[in-house]
Formats: C-alpha cells, structure tokens, sequence
C-alpha cells in the first residue's frame, strides 16, 4: 500500500477511517536497547542483561516499550507526507499500549490509520492517527498508540 503524500486538510479528511500504509520493517538490535537504557536510565535486565533474561519470562531479552513507541516518527514519514505546510508539530499522545513483548533481534513494523482531522487554534488542524506496530512473526500488536499532530501554514 503506498504511502499518503496530502497536500492540505482536505486530502487529509478525505482519508479518514482508512488504513495509510504499512512501512519497512525495521531490526531491533541490541545495541539500539543498551542506547535507549544508557539515553532513559532504564537499566532494568529484562532489557540489558542476556544472560539473566535467559531464565526470565521472555527467554531473552527485550525492548523497552517507550523505545517501541520511540519508533513511530521514523516510520511516520513512511506512511504519511503533508505538504503544503509551514511546520508539523508532535502535539502527543492519546492512548498507549503495549499488548506483546518486543524480542531483540525481531523486526517491526508500523501499520496506520487516520482517525481524524479537525481545525484547531491560529489556522492549523490536528491528525489523530492510529498508529500499530507488529512484530514480524507475532500474533499481537507490540504497540498500539493514537499519536497526535499539528499542522500550521
């Protein structure tokens, strides 16, 4: 599915309800873990220590799921474009949730829909979308968060 290149709110609202795209899917190292623990200070061993999460519930180590949700601007930009405006702006986040655990190693992707797009203050409009990420092999969703954004000029 190719991705969504707007040229203002009214593409954009004509894409309401629809799933955008689905992006590349990207490798989760462990040194990009052991660099989100050092950047957060979440060092806990379910995420850096090998040997321990061995006999731990996963059997090896994981993502934190902040840095799971830490991916979605890198794979926006693969799903949606707007053009046509002078600045975008990551306003938040509504809903986060983490339903399956993020394996080292695995690769993920992010799967989009946009849920809405509504006027807000000093000209601009903000883009509720719903933003998945699956794990390649998985049965659940890794991630899923409504992320909120503005756009001015």
């Amino acid at each position: 599915m190719p991705k969504l290149t707007s040229k203002g709110k009214e593409q954009l609202k004509s894409s309401v309800g629809k799933e955008l795209a689905t992006s590349e899917c990207y490798p989760v190292k462990m040194q990009r873990i052991k660099a989100f623990a050092y950047g957060t200070g979440d060092h806990q061993w379910i995420h850096v220590d090998r040997e321990r999460a061995k006999a731990g519930p996963f059997r090896t180590t994981i993502a934190h799921g902040y840095l799971t949700l830490s991916l979605i601007p890198m794979f926006i930009h693969e799903v949606l474009v707007v053009d046509g405006v002078k600045m975008g702006i990551n306003y938040g986040v509504n809903k986060v949730r983490f339903p399956a655990p993020v394996p080292v190693d695995s690769n993920v992707r992010l799967r989009a829909k946009l849920q809405s797009v509504e006027p807000v203050d000093n000209g601009g409009y903000q883009v509720i979308t719903q933003c998945t990420i699956e794990r390649e092999g998985g049965e659940k969703p890794v991630c899923v968060a409504e992320t909120v954004a503005r756009y001015y000029g």
